[in-house]
């Protein structure tokens, strides 16, 4: 199936108003290889066809899978070991050392995806925070896709996905085998709310947050989406939270109101207003020696 120059421009159009992810030219083979299976599964004839109907009608749900189509779901368990060991040397121990009075922390994954990320969390505080039991902790999953929630949500994951990433102790300790599937406990699902949030959309009342992890999501937006979403996720921090971004992302020349933090191999930011008093490293500073410990 070929998606003819109109109907490519119709559906780039739409994506974008929609989501804000934007298709070039060069995307349009991606587009066809996305939306072919689901025009087969919806009956229509060819990728024409389904063009045609998403024109006659007003947005609705086949609208809205085209536009879920687009979205890039790659994630995995634990996905980048820098990230993570910083998470768990540096960035949580300090917020927990700030919240130790009030005992609540409030972390978000946006753009989720089928929720390896915030499973990944969970685990993580179990295995070295253990005393967080006894606190009030959010772990908050959001993603555009809600057929990827569906499947956050069941916690089921197929042998291939529990092979990226997830140590083999882990998978032993927290999950149960069902026939090809392996599923999580029903304790750690628990622990992980996941709610369908557009980035571009307006956004349902947040708590402030301690932790917020966008890794991977801005890299598909244009300059003028990434700073509108970057400065709302910054009036939802607490004024001495984290950000953590994707490896190749940035807050450089998008939010001045950001200052990056060297972590071991990661990279992470916070508020500006809180840099000053904070005794973590600005980037480029020395990285200071970290206690390991469990």
């Amino acid at each position: 199936m070929t998606l003819s120059s109109g109907d490519f421009g119709f559906v780039r159009d739409l994506v974008r108003s929609r989501s804000a992810i934007s298709l070039s030219l060069d995307k349009a083979y991606l587009v066809e290889s996305r939306l072919a299976p689901l025009a087969e599964q919806a009956g229509f004839a060819d990728l024409a066809d389904l063009v045609a109907q998403l024109r006659r009608a007003p947005f609705d749900a086949l609208h809205q899978a085209c536009v879920e189509a687009m979205a890039t779901n790659e994630t995995s368990f634990f996905r980048d070991f820098g990230v993570f060991e910083a998470l768990r040397s540096t960035v949580i121990p300090e917020l927990l050392a700030a919240r130790s009075a009030e005992k609540q922390l409030g972390i978000w994954c946006a753009g989720c995806s089928t929720g390896q990320e915030p499973y990944s969390i969970a685990m993580l505080l179990r295995e070295h925070f253990p005393w967080l039991a006894t606190w009030r902790v959010r772990i908050l999953g959001t993603d555009l896709s809600r057929r990827s929630l569906e499947q956050a949500r069941a916690a089921r994951y197929s042998q291939l996905e529990v092979n990226r990433g997830l140590p083999a102790p882990l998978l032993v300790r927290y999950f149960t085998q069902d026939g090809p599937w392996w599923v999580l406990r029903e304790d750690v699902r628990r622990a992980v709310e996941f709610q369908p949030l557009n980035l571009i959309d307006s956004w349902p009342p947040l708590p402030p947050m301690d932790l917020v992890l966008l890794r991977n999501v801005l890299i598909y937006f244009d300059a003028t989406a990434k700073i509108e979403i970057l400065k709302r996720v910054r009036q939802r921090l607490r004024p001495d939270a984290a950000l953590v971004l994707g490896g190749v992302e940035s807050t450089l020349n998008l939010d001045p109101a950001f200052t990056p933090i060297r972590a071991g191999r990661a990279t992470y930011y916070r508020p500006v207003v809180a840099a000053s008093g904070s005794d973590a490293q600005p980037l480029g500073a020395p990285v200071r020696r970290e206690a390991r410990g469990r």
